[in-house]
């Protein structure tokens, strides 16, 4: 079969403009960036604001394997299903981050005959959202060190600075750095850190704002620092927030491209699940759900994170009622965390995957306790046995899981039709969605509950730095926030090594700090990092320009 890249790029894509037009949309409401994107004017949720919302379908998965499970490309396959099969549907996603697309990824716009296009331009620098939100933090930074250069008239504490620098790069060697160094006129020295632009709070914000009043109200939240007093120092303490706006106000703006069978994609925002809430940006799935009568979105890595954090955090924020969830899973990754090495993976093992499908066990449980209906979509390989399909589909059914095959890797939305008649079919029926994180437990209790009622944790242990900042946090005001929890993706504990439903082990939470401005407070477990590094062998190595045409996506 022909690489992802080859597929996208011998597609002739139609005009952003008539994509547009099925839907509904004239070239007024649009900001063209070239023929095949497009910005979405507010015009066209003000157009609709009347309009009763469409479905909302989250796809979600187990916890990810090195092998891949194919989230993005069953989001994009169902989408096209749903089309196909006469129901108007967009699909919203998230934007791909430079830093994984050049170290591990390689790209991050679905697969084979499920993408979005044009791919080269969505997985680099698409329309600047990105780069904008980058500008936009490190002007912040900038702002703070000219402040305490100046004289520091807000005395704030050197030793109790929030805010760090970001990059939308993986690259550990800027995790801790010591800037200002040079002359008196160069700044004063100090100790300072880089995080990836998805872990930064801008990007939290851009993500849950609804529009652009609500952004600036948002960022002058910001807190960048405390002073020797102990209050927080803000952003609009330090007057950014108009400037700040002024990058951004492009930004907020959903983009649209479209799918391989010219459907509508809304791919806005980007935060990673694993360090940060990953979900695409409230605004853009509130505009898929007036646009379409049913909405696809995604939320990053396994339930354990994207789909609680899309639950917990992004719909009680935004006020959203998701009406059924897929859960996206591989023969090959069940039996990885049934302990097959992955040299082995092709060889058919029913004990192997009886061992591993607890994990996908414990993702249809915590869907469950949301109070949402299901469908489990197995993203199928060559290599599947017809013997380990029907083994997983007769777990399904003791479940009182839905269950449907997808193809759509291979066959685009035509792989897609038996799941998109699975979720219409739960569709058919009213969900009771209720979030699991109660607002007014204490910061405390709903990272226990998390971590319990989700992970399967027996118990959490708190640094001492960690415990103090809770209450800390508590006192100025912050106790109603939900939490964001930090963990590695692997695993639904903190350890990545710990595969399948690991039981009795501990949670760590290692620091805590609040993202004001968003809306959550972030708990960083085990060894999460919010910056990343590259592997040994970057995918960087392998992307090139050849004759003019991008090589090496993937």
């Amino acid at each position: 079969m022909k690489s992802d890249l080859e597929i996208a790029q011998e597609k002739k894509l139609e005009k952003i403009v008539n994509i547009a037009e099925k839907y509904g949309i004239s070239e007024d409401d649009l900001e063209l960036y070239g023929q095949y994107k497009a910005k979405l004017s507010p015009s066209v949720f003000e157009k609709r604001k009347d309009k009763k919302d469409g479905k909302l379908v989250l796809v979600t998965a187990i916890n990810p394997t090195p092998m891949g499970e194919g989230k993005t490309t069953t989001s994009v396959g169902l989408s096209d299903a749903l089309n196909r099969l006469g129901k108007n549907t967009v699909v919203a996603l998230r934007e791909p981050s430079l830093g994984p697309c050049f170290g591990v990824k390689g790209g991050a716009a679905g697969g084979g005959y499920a993408q979005v296009v044009p791919m080269e331009d969505l997985n680099l620098h698409f329309t600047g959202d990105f780069h904008a939100i980058t500008a936009a933090n490190n002007l912040l930074a900038a702002l703070l060190d000219n402040h305490i250069k100046q004289g520091n008239s807000l005395d704030i504490d050197m030793k109790r600075i929030q805010w760090k620098r970001c990059l939308d790069m993986n690259d550990r060697c800027l995790r801790n750095v010591i800037v200002g160094l040079g002359g008196p006129g160069d700044g004063v020295v100090r100790e300072d850190h880089f995080i990836i632009t998805v872990a930064s709070e801008i990007m939290a914000i851009l993500c849950l704002s609804s529009g652009l009043e609500d952004l600036k109200e948002r960022l002058s939240k910001i807190i960048v620092a405390y002073n020797r007093k102990g209050e927080p120092v803000r952003a609009k303490d330090l007057g950014a927030v108009g400037s700040m706006a002024v990058l951004l106000k492009d930004a907020i703006k959903p983009n649209i491209v479209q799918t391989l069978e010219g459907n509508m994609a809304i791919v806005h925002g980007g935060p990673f699940a694993n360090i940060a809430h990953g979900c695409n940006s409230l605004m853009a799935t509130k505009y898929a759900l007036k646009i379409g009568d049913i909405a696809v979105t995604e939320a990053g890595f396994g339930a354990d994170l994207g789909a609680e954090k899309f639950l917990d955090i992004k719909c009680q924020l935004g006020n959203l009622h998701p009406d059924c969830t897929v859960i996206v899973a591989t023969v090959r990754a069940l039996k990885y965390n049934g302990g097959v090495a992955k040299t082995d993976l092709v060889e058919e093992n029913i004990a192997a995957l009886e061992k591993g499908i607890v994990n996908l066990e414990k993702h249809i449980e915590n869907v469950q306790k949301f109070g949402l209906p299901l469908v489990v979509a197995i993203n199928r390989f060559p290599t599947d046995s017809e013997k380990e399909l029907q083994w997983i589909a007769d777990f399904c059914e003791k479940k009182g899981v839905g269950f449907a095959l997808s193809e759509v890797y291979a066959k685009g939305g035509a792989g897609g039709e038996a799941l998109a008649k699975a979720v219409l079919a739960k569709l058919e029926k009213p969900a009771n969605f209720h979030p699991i994180q109660d607002l007014n437990l204490s910061l405390k209790e709903k990272v226990e509950k998390i971590a319990k009622e989700i992970y399967g944790a027996k118990d959490v242990q708190f640094a001492a730095k960690a415990s103090k900042e809770l209450k800390n946090l508590e006192d100025l005001g912050f106790g109603h926030y939900p939490v964001c929890m930090a963990k590695t993706q692997y695993s639904l504990s903190d350890d990545p090594t710990l595969l399948g439903r690991p039981e009795g082990f501990t949670i760590t939470v290692r620091e805590v700090y609040v993202s004001a401005g968003a809306g959550f407070v972030v708990c960083l477990t085990g060894d999460v990092m919010t910056m990343p590094g590259l592997p040994k062998v970057p995918a960087a190595e392998k992307i090139d320009v050849v004759d003019g045409k991008t090589v090496g996506l993937f």
